[in-house]
């Protein structure tokens, strides 16, 4: 029992290492364990387990007897027990790292299975990311193209804004101008009437003047 249990651990110890390193040998211990799964493999497989987990509960249980029997007899143990004690201690933890082994190696062919899917994943997302980091890049550019344009815009709005200022200035100067005029106009309407009014005044003294010297002369003739 203890060969066999030797011969399992170092088989299991040996396809551990196999499947740890990428070698010609992988393919072909990855090739022996998907044909184990196949058809009556894992039911093997699951009988193989639960012998030894029996096995392995029956050495715990003896290991634990002999323990009881000689805390009852004395404190020492007789030669008899220290060799089966040895024994089934030695069966225990041989079966308890196979059934170990079996567990990583297990997890190790399924991680390996998985791995291609794992690295197309990853390369889809670092593909992903690419594509998401070209969009970005093109994105900053263009947000920088239009920064350019908007500072380009915002100059001529200034330029515009000091142009629209100048001419408002112009506006209310010509505007002031024109009040200034307007007003001389006025004064000038206020003269003109005025001097309009001393012309009549003045063409009506004459005519009256007129009047008065033809009135005169008129007696003298008579």
């Amino acid at each position: 029992m203890i060969h066999l249990l030797f011969t399992l651990l170092v088989a299991e110890v040996v396809a551990v290492a196999v499947l740890l390193f990428r070698t010609p040998l992988r393919k072909l211990a990855l090739l022996g364990l998907d044909r184990l799964k196949r058809g009556r493999g894992p039911l093997v497989v699951k009988t193989v387990a639960a012998t030894s987990l029996v096995v392995l509960s029956s050495s715990l249980y003896s290991i634990a007897k002999i323990r009881r029997r000689s805390a009852e007899v004395s404190s020492e143990l007789i030669p008899t027990d220290q060799v089966l004690l040895s024994r089934h201690l030695l069966e225990a933890s041989l079966m308890g790292y196979s059934l170990f082994l079996v567990l990583v190696i297990e997890r190790l062919h399924h991680l390996i299975r998985e791995l291609p899917g794992l690295r197309k994943c990853m390369d889809a997302v670092m593909n992903r990311n690419r594509v998401l980091e070209e969009a970005k890049r093109v994105r900053l550019d263009e947000m920088k193209a239009r920064d350019g344009e908007i500072g380009c815009l915002n100059k001529q709005i200034k330029q515009l804004k000091l142009t629209l200022e100048e001419k408002v200035k112009e506006i209310k100067t010509a505007e002031v101008n024109a009040e200034a005029l307007r007003k001389q106009y006025e004064g000038s309407l206020l003269v003109y009437d005025r001097l309009l009014e001393e012309n009549q005044n003045l063409r009506r003294q004459v005519q009256s003047i007129d009047r008065h010297w033809s009135h005169s002369d008129r007696k003298k003739n008579a």
